[in-house]
């Protein structure tokens, strides 16, 4: 099939080259114009027969708005656009409003496979009407992974990045799981090798997974992760799955966790940990680290040395408890 391929990144260029591969003629546009096989979006339109089927691969929000916006002038009745990046569901709803009062059919879909894509498949989530589906289908099998699976028409418009998004959000919780055990792993002094242990896992237990072999690969190249900083984006997604399931009262309290895990994984000082210190220090007098009062050696360059306070209600525990001052406290596409 012929086919229009918008937005040639990482996730994108090796799509081109996928479906290459399998036979498929793809006119790629990006604003890049090293990677990009025309000099405008006017261009790769003019390069498709009818019915022609363009697919974006741009990020969400206002570029998909945008590239949506330019393809209705572009494109006539029995055309196609497919929407594979991180939109938004809601989103959908209104692109598919928006082309079909040109008689323009909407698919999106949700892509997942990262930067291995290329050799070893996209697993696809589509939604959109069957008759728009069939005229995408060829492009579906060139991109899906070899085998059974790997590709679902989840279901109307809106289905295949609200399947997308869940799936996002699972591996949020999945990811989670691992670093837990990793920390926990690594903190305690009667196991030799973090590194192995995760290896072992790899064959024959409940708990195996790729992206358990893909922290082994990690580990093998710096096995405390000690060059990498613990800070978590998040892509939106698991953020959109957690107010779909407040919108639908589905308990989801391990997605929810692993969400705000990354939010904590942003502050150097938490001014959430701060206050349950202060707590503890006040309800049972619990240890609380603090910065002591300068001293006249401080003055003359000597380090404030830290001390724990200990108290219970009294004024002075009080003020120790306050003492210790106030902290401080983005998006790519496969989470």
């Amino acid at each position: 099939m012929e086919l229009g391929l918008i937005g040639l990144g990482k996730m994108g260029g090796n799509m081109r080259e996928r479906l290459r591969r399998a036979g498929h003629t793809v006119v790629g546009y990006d604003r890049n114009p090293e990677v990009s096989d025309v000099d405008s979006l006017e261009a790769m339109v003019g390069q498709l027969s009818a019915p022609r089927v363009v697919w974006s691969m741009v990020p969400a929000g206002s570029p998909t708005h945008e590239t949506v916006r330019a393809l209705r002038d572009l494109l006539e009745e029995g055309d196609v656009v497919v929407d594979g990046g991180n939109s938004r569901w809601t989103d959908d709803l209104e692109h598919a409003k928006y082309l079909a009062e040109q008689g323009i059919g909407f698919v999106d879909c949700g892509v997942s496979g990262g930067v291995w894509g290329l050799e070893n498949g996209y697993a696809l989530m589509a939604g959109g009407d069957a008759s728009d589906i069939e005229k995408v289908q060829p492009a579906f099998d060139g991109l899906k992974p070899e085998g059974e699976f790997g590709w679902v028409h989840a279901g109307k418009v809106g289905a295949g990045h609200f399947s997308k998004m869940v799936h996002n959000g699972i591996e949020y919780a999945l990811m989670q799981s691992y670093a837990e055990g990793f920390e926990l792993l690594d903190k305690v002094d009667m196991v030799d090798n973090v590194t192995e242990v995760f290896r072992s896992w790899r064959e024959g237990t409940v708990i195996r997974s790729w992206l358990l072999d893909l922290l082994v690969a990690a580990l093998d190249d710096d096995s405390g992760l000690a060059s990498i900083r613990g800070y978590a984006d998040d892509s939106g997604e698991g953020r959109w799955t957690v107010e779909a399931a407040i919108e639908n009262a589905v308990p989801m309290p391990a997605i929810a966790a692993s969400l705000f895990a990354r939010f904590s994984s942003r502050q150097d000082d938490s001014p959430a940990m701060k206050a349950v210190a202060a707590m503890r220090n006040q309800f049972g007098g619990h240890a609380m680290k603090t910065d002591a009062p300068a001293t006249s050696s401080d003055e003359v360059g000597g380090p404030a040395p830290t001390s724990d306070t200990r108290g219970g209600h009294s004024p002075d525990q009080s003020s120790a408890a306050t003492s210790a001052g106030s902290g401080s406290t983005d998006e790519p596409a496969e989470s």
